[in-house]
């Protein structure tokens, strides 16, 4: 089971990955849902858990609000996967989309050609979407070799209990062609529901594990 720990820098990784945690989502600001973190911190966190055979992956999100991105903000992103490849990251969180709430297909794209050789996970920009756009999103990022799409699978701030019937249907419909990664409210507490009910082998969350947090 890959538990993924999203977490907001450095500080509480080591205890996270001494609590079973066996991939990092690194981020700051997860009050906005998270932005891209520093060089430092993705340098150290890199050489951190390199040290321990565990993967991590920045998300690339130049600021909080919404997905739609100028050219500048794009470049920024491109650049920023570029730099976290020559650091050593093992993949990249990302997504883009267009103000009618579908993939911007030309900000992917450049983006995805920076990510070329490293895993690429879609955020929960893919939440914002339709329910129809989201059936698309799953056949377009999966046709470009997008490893996987996180989802919570409706509202946030919803429990995810309330959700697993859709994430179901979303990943009966990717058939194994992507990942469906679960996260959002997902806990040591009711990972073993969320895991049992969609038979998922990965799972993503800020209390995925169980630690004191400093």
């Amino acid at each position: 089971m890959i538990k993924e720990f999203c977490a907001e820098n450095f500080t509480n990784i080591p205890n996270a990955i001494a609590s079973g945690a066996n991939r990092i989502e690194l981020c700051d600001n997860l009050a906005v849902g998270g932005t891209t973190v520093s060089k430092g911190v993705m340098t150290e966190t890199i050489a951190y858990c390199s040290e321990k055979n565990i993967p991590v992956f920045p998300i690339i999100r130049p600021r909080g609000g919404n997905f739609i991105y100028t050219d500048t903000e794009i470049k920024i992103m491109e650049a920023d996967i570029y730099e976290a490849k020559q650091l050593g990251a093992d993949g990249v969180v990302i997504g883009c989309l267009n103000e009618n709430n579908w993939i911007d297909e030309e900000a992917m794209e450049i983006l995805l050609d920076a990510a070329s050789g490293m895993q690429v996970t879609f955020h929960m920009a893919f939440d914002v979407m339709s329910r129809d756009n989201q059936f698309q999103a799953i056949d377009w990022l999966a046709e470009r070799s997008v490893d996987r799409i996180l989802t919570h699978g409706g509202m946030s701030g919803t429990p995810i209990e309330q959700n697993l019937e859709y994430i179901n249907d979303l990943m009966s419909y990717a058939n194994n062609r992507i990942t469906l990664l679960p996260g959002g409210n997902v806990s040591y507490k009711n990972i073993d529901a969320v895991t049992s009910f969609l038979q998922v082998k990965e799972v993503h969350g800020t209390k995925i594990v169980d630690f004191p947090f400093k």
